[in-house]
């Protein structure tokens, strides 16, 4: 076992390949080492600025692959472990839920004990808002019940329950209960409200809603990935074995379509079209401010701004493609044929 001296850590961040992981990982690098485990199924591009860094390692692999991760854990004993490799969503986990249950609660699971088994001192867990389910309080915070709705939610859920079942004075365990997500990366993803809203909004000319009352609270993404950072250096103490939650602002959709065409183009029209999805709850980020010192910095107005810069720079280049939509990739059959089998190997 080997560890790095001084204030410098080492980190491996599971997914770390994807829309959040591709804006932390830089961050995490200007402090720390850093190990990428991912199966690369969008590809490495989103790290291509930072691949000749010699203070990372990318790894192509599945957290499936209980020998790979003996090998990353034993030999090369990370300090921490940002756990972001998923399944992506709701929609994403209903399309095939025996793949979902396998990476993000039996693998999950797998390896959060092996990370104690081999000595990890800290384990940051991806987890998501969606835990709490529908709630009437006017504020959702960390004290209320978790009552998940879908498969997506409940394997977060029980995966906090796994996590807080093994912390100790030496495995600290944190899970981040993260609202929706918006704002631009290099692994840019087009199935998130305020980037789908802007997506519409500079692409189609128009701006559709589906409902509109419905309160959601989202955080910007430069945010989220300052969280997990702050995080990684947080007293133990104040963190182990507990959930915070990450949220910016909390809006109505129909808001939220208001904000973004106040940025592009007042003019834009807004058609509201009638979804089944009612979920609605107003999400406070209370405690992570009061008992950690972190707050949001970033309004999501500035996530809107930078999309449209971005668009404008032509760094979305076919941005109807599948790339951008984890769904539309889920339903490819050629392309999750590599998942398919990593998952029979593993």
């Amino acid at each position: 076992m080997t560890r790095p001296a001084g204030n410098e850590q080492s980190i491996l961040v599971t997914g770390g390949a994807g829309y959040i992981g591709s804006l932390l990982v830089p961050k995490l690098l200007e402090l720390h080492r850093v190990t990428v485990l991912d199966t690369f199924l969008f590809g490495q591009e989103p790290l291509e600025p930072i691949a000749s860094n010699p203070r990372l390692s990318l790894i192509r692999g599945d957290i499936r692959d209980t020998a790979l991760l003996h090998e990353l854990l034993g030999q090369r004993t990370p300090d921490v472990i940002i756990h972001l490799a998923a399944i992506s969503n709701d929609p994403c986990s209903e399309i095939d839920p025996q793949l979902t249950l396998s990476i993000n609660l039996t693998a999950t699971g797998n390896l959060m004990r092996l990370a104690k088994h081999h000595g990890v001192r800290r384990f940051v867990n991806a987890s998501s808002a969606s835990v709490y389910g529908l709630k009437s309080e006017q504020d959702v915070t960390e004290d209320l019940p978790l009552e998940p709705l879908t498969l997506y939610s409940k394997c977060k859920a029980d995966t906090e329950q796994i996590l807080n079942g093994l912390v100790d004075e030496r495995f600290c365990g944190v899970s981040l209960r993260a609202a929706t997500v918006c704002g631009y990366t290099r692994r840019l993803r087009l199935d998130l409200t305020i980037n789908i809203l802007t997506y519409h909004a500079l692409e189609k000319g128009e701006i559709r809603v589906f409902g509109g009352s419905q309160m959601r609270p989202n955080i910007h993404v430069e945010d989220l990935t300052d969280f997990y950072v702050h995080l990684v250096g947080e007293d133990s103490g104040k963190i182990n074995g507990r959930a915070f939650n990450a949220s910016t602002e909390n809006s109505t959709v129909a808001g939220l379509a208001e904000l973004v065409r106040s940025v592009v183009d007042p003019a834009l029209p807004i058609i509201t079209v009638p979804t089944a999805d009612n979920r609605s709850y107003h999400l406070s980020a209370a405690r992570a401010r009061s008992e950690l010192g972190f707050a949001p910095t970033r309004p999501l107005r500035k996530a809107v701004e930078d999309l449209v810069h971005q668009f404008a720079a032509g760094h979305v280049p076919n941005a109807a493609g599948a790339w951008y939509r984890n769904i539309e990739v889920m339903k490819d059959p050629v392309a999750m044929q590599a998942l398919a089998f990593k998952e029979s190997a593993a």
